[in-house]
């Protein structure tokens, strides 16, 4: 089968990326997924240059977020029969491929009227914002929140969210031009990093008081930044590091006003609890009802994989890269 491999970290070539691999097999408790969609993340892009937090072996089928059809159900699994359409999670990677095996626990259902486009989309976006929100944080109306990257997939599935708690949304981008689509989604205020002091901002906006609550994706001199407009007992969620790992002061940062700090990786959240399951009914729920949009910013074909790649290291994207692997 065709999939999109990475030799080894660091400098790639298109010639490396699509190549014929073994299909996989469903071991006991996984799922056979003849994939349709695959979504691109940030992630994707810290594996293949080798600086992802939670390291894979190389060489690696790229890809954890995929939607398509059951082909084979492994022993013990229940739940899921062949033809079911499903949106996927694979921790281990292998998404990029026409074929993917995922443990059951990491499906979820598809609903008929959902598009094999936007189940490759939400997944690990959608459920990781709700969650920065709703699981290792808590978000009622009148909060306020700064959403660093604000303009990117889980920024706008962020300001989405946030609003519709009631919460005041504040939101930084690093590339120009990105503040008109978190607006549309309904952040109150964007600053462009570039030109603007969103610490200032922020003070301004709180009567000097601080926000609430942050959620960075981009860590280093950033996040860093942010320690002065977050109010005393306040809150800092991290889901990334873009700009580089936080800074070594973080423990003074965080003892000045008696802050809490959590980091969240979304495959270490338990998917047979009811948080999960919340969470799935939250997000799945508001998409069909028209009330969470996941904006797809492009399609590729695996043969355009490269390009898929160059776009997000762009930053000029404002949505979802999807790679179509079969129709």
């Amino acid at each position: 089968m065709q999939a999109i491999v990475f030799d080894s970290p660091g400098a790639l070539t298109s010639d490396t990326l699509l190549r014929d691999v073994p299909r996989p097999v469903a071991l006991a408790g996984q799922v056979l997924i003849r994939v349709h969609r695959a979504g691109l993340n940030f992630a994707d892009l810290m594996m293949r240059k080798g600086v992802y937090p939670h390291p894979k072996g190389y060489p690696l089928v790229a890809g954890l977020e995929l939607s398509g059809v059951v082909e084979v159900c492994g022993e013990g699994v229940t739940g899921f029969a062949p033809g079911d359409r499903v949106a996927g999670f694979s921790e281990n990677a292998g998404g990029f491929a026409a074929f993917c095996a995922v443990p059951q626990e990491r499906l979820i259902r598809l609903p008929d009227a959902m598009s094999f486009d936007a189940g490759a989309a939400f997944y690990i976006q959608s459920l990781t914002a709700w969650h920065l929100l709703h699981t290792v944080s808590k978000t009622k109306a009148g909060d306020s929140l700064l959403i660093h990257a604000i303009g990117g997939g889980v920024g706008l599935q962020l300001t989405q969210l946030a609003k519709m708690a009631g919460a005041v949304v504040i939101g930084t981008v690093g590339t120009p031009g990105k503040e008109a689509r978190a607006l549309a989604f309904g952040a109150d205020r964007v600053v462009n990093r570039t030109s603007e002091d969103f610490v200032s901002v922020c003070n301004e906006m709180t009567d000097g008081i601080g926000v609430d609550k942050i959620i960075d994706s981009t860590g280093a001199t950033i996040l860093d930044q942010s320690f002065d407009c977050v109010r005393r007992l306040g809150h800092i969620v991290s889901y990334g590091e873009a700009e580089g790992k936080p800074l070594p002061n973080l423990w003074e940062r965080l003892v000045q006003k008696s802050l809490t700090f959590t980091r969240l990786h979304i495959g270490h959240l338990d998917n047979r609890s009811d948080a999960w399951r919340q969470g799935v009914d939250a997000v799945v729920g508001a998409i069909m009802a028209g009330k969470l949009e996941v904006p797809i910013a492009g399609s590729y074909g695996l043969e355009e994989a490269e390009a898929m790649f160059a776009a997000l290291e762009s930053r000029q994207t404002a949505g979802k890269l999807v790679l179509r692997i079969a129709d």
